[in-house]
């Protein structure tokens, strides 16, 4: 299990906070009980920390909540599924 820094969901977007007033965003939408994930952005001077992949947690904690499947849609998100298969039974089927 993979511990996710408090985070915050709006009607559209993902965030955690990386600095003062900087934000990591996952951008999302959903349509019926599916939740698809957009796009990410990180801050230049916080990526490659590892943030990004928070935030695909966050989403995976929050689609749970909800009872949604997810769909990636951003390259970032396809590609993260596609290293961590434990997530397989929340990705809507024959997304990846």
């Amino acid at each position: 299990m993979v511990l996710v820094m408090d985070y915050e969901v709006t009607p559209d977007e993902i965030r955690i906070k990386v600095g003062d007033d900087d934000y990591a965003v996952l951008a999302y939408h959903i349509e019926g009980k599916r939740i698809f994930l957009d796009s990410t952005y990180t801050p230049d001077g916080h990526r490659g920390h590892g943030i990004g992949g928070k935030l695909v947690v966050a989403a995976v904690d929050y689609a749970r909540t909800k009872g949604y499947s997810i769909v990636p849609v951003c390259p970032f998100t396809v590609g993260y599924f596609k290293k961590h298969p434990e997530y397989d039974e929340i990705l809507e089927k024959g997304t990846i």
